[in-house]
């Protein structure tokens, strides 16, 4: 590589590192970390065990992205001085000790960009995930099991927790809901992605007469809270136990007790039925119920709700975020992005890194950042 393009290089990568300081805010991560730190050294940190883990891991993750963005500083730096060295020299082999360096800043580099696609309020915070069949009857409730297995392939091989909080089985085949909890770096920002109504279009192994039918389900993701962060009243709960049942394989503790509680002034129904005893299922369904709750709050401000949810929306037809076509050709699209795959059995069996990494670029090219 001639040395006039290796310098244009190095001067695209000097622009991008800049322009992902911006979007990061480095300078008010740099002020945070005092806050971080001194919460972080607090002898009654882990008094709350939920706040030392969120405390502890948002001050990792800031000096991680910091010192990243400084390292990468002082290497284009040095990287652009040599260059000068070498071409004054015309010293081939510094000169291509310069490719190799800036070969691997700019791999380094794209590790940085890929973190600034997460700048939500809530997307470092716990992601649940709820699926519903919507319309297309039974077709419906076999494409939302289908919906739950692409996740959980997906979660599998990634670095992802998580636990299948509730199924709900359907009448002939499928499930009629699922809800999962994920936890991991940027889970909320991740799964946000998934928000919305899922479309399928095949060849349905229900009909008798093999004919093209479409069905619906809807995928909703709200970030998880503290319990503590929302004042429940336990008067305004009812309380139900039942026997765990249904799909999820492994994921799901089949025992007797699952516990339902009812919000009774907003009617929201959480269900838990993944832990092994009833006060474990308990508390995780009050986890849940919190979490829905603030949602609610945030939904009846319209300001905020645009921000971390968009509009809300039935799953039926014309209000699709995501088309999935068995027949009469085979090709996922998503419909906010037009990212499209034709390896739609790869997708099914959890492929869905290119249209979550598709929807976070179309979201910050939204925010009109990109």
């Amino acid at each position: 590589m001639e040395p006039v393009e290796l310098r244009g290089i190095v001067a695209e990568l000097a622009t991008r590192l800049n322009d992902a300081r911006a979007f990061l805010d480095i300078e008010g991560k740099q002020a945070e970390l005092t806050d971080l730190r001194s919460q972080a050294s607090a002898p009654d940190l882990w008094d709350d065990q939920d706040n030392a883990r969120r405390v502890t891991s948002r001050l990792s993750r800031h000096e991680q992205t910091i010192g990243l963005v400084e390292t990468l500083a002082d290497s284009i730096d040095d990287v652009s001085v040599l260059l000068d060295l070498a071409t004054e020299e015309g010293d081939a082999a510094s000169l291509a000790e310069v490719e190799t360096e800036v070969m691997d800043l700019s791999r380094q580099l794209a590790i940085l960009e890929r973190e600034s696609l997460f700048f939500g309020e809530y997307d470092d915070n716990p992601a649940i995930v709820s699926i519903n069949a919507g319309a297309g009857g039974v077709d419906a409730q076999d494409w939302a099991e289908m919906i739950l297995r692409m996740y959980v392939r997906y979660l599998e091989r990634s670095s992802f927790t998580f636990v299948v909080d509730e199924v709900s089985e359907g009448e002939e085949a499928g499930i009629k809901s699922a809800t999962l909890t994920i936890k991991g770096d940027h889970a909320y920002g991740t799964f946000e992605s998934e928000r919305g109504t899922h479309r399928l279009v095949r060849i349905s192994p229900f009909d008798s007469q093999s004919r093209r039918h479409t069905a619906f389900a809807g995928v909703d993701v709200i970030p998880e809270v503290d319990v503590a962060e929302v004042e429940i009243d336990p008067e305004d709960l009812r309380i139900d136990t039942y026997r765990a049942s249904g799909a999820g394989g492994q994921h799901v503790n089949k025992t007797d007790s699952a516990v339902r509680i009812t919000h009774v002034p907003s009617g929201i129904v959480v269900s838990c039925q993944a832990e092994r005893s009833q006060m474990q299922n308990k508390a995780r369904a009050m986890q849940l119920l919190a979490a829905r709750l603030a949602e609610k709050a945030r939904q009846d401000q319209a300001d905020t709700v645009a921000s971390i949810r968009g509009e809300q929306t039935e799953a039926g037809w014309g209000r699709q975020i995501r088309s999935y076509v068995l027949q009469p050709y085979q090709m996922v699209k998503d419909l906010r992005t037009d990212f499209e795959v034709g390896n739609i059995q790869g997708v099914l069996d959890g492929d869905v890194d290119g249209l979550i990494d598709s929807y976070l670029h179309w979201r910050r090219s939204e925010r009109g950042e990109a």
